[in-house]
């Protein structure tokens, strides 16, 4: 199984502790790492597809939709001043989204002059357990974000 399918796998067991939604293509969940506040991940529900034109028209197009909304969530949330989107796949392939609040400065002094997409901030800083959430910052980010995904929905 993959790293994503057992994320899934501990929401239906109801032992996720970053879950926040499920909705009908996939499960929005809270990254475990937070340098980027409000990272959010939308995971696809079916693992049985690796590339976004694999699906049916009308899945993509609910799939599609569906992260929109999780980003628009997202950006009412946590305030960002720009939303940035990834579905990449060559650590999980598994269809899943990235949804990373941006700030300005958020990446220090690295990429082109402190600007640029968010791998160009270094991992072992973005992954570094100082990132984690407490309990109590965890379930206040998934009650914000959950309360701005119910008024979308």
């Amino acid at each position: 199984m993959c790293l994503i399918c057992d994320r899934i796998e501990m929401i239906k067991k109801g032992s996720n502790p970053y879950f926040v939604k499920e909705l009908e293509t996939g499960y929005v969940v809270i990254g475990d790492n937070q340098h980027f506040y409000g990272y959010t991940l939308f995971l696809y529900k079916n693992h049985n597809y690796t590339e976004l034109f694999q699906l049916a028209i009308d899945e993509r197009i609910k799939f599609m939709k569906e992260m929109s909304i999780v980003a628009e969530a997202v950006s009412k949330a946590f305030y960002p001043e720009k939303m940035n989107y990834e579905l990449l796949g060559m650590g999980d392939a598994h269809l899943h989204w990235h949804l990373f609040p941006r700030r300005q400065g958020d990446i220090g002094n690295f990429g082109n002059n402190g600007k640029g997409p968010v791998w160009w901030y270094p991992m072992e800083k973005m992954y570094n357990d100082n990132n984690k959430l407490s309990v109590e910052g965890l379930n206040i980010m998934k009650e914000k974000l959950l309360i701005e995904l119910e008024k979308l929905i």
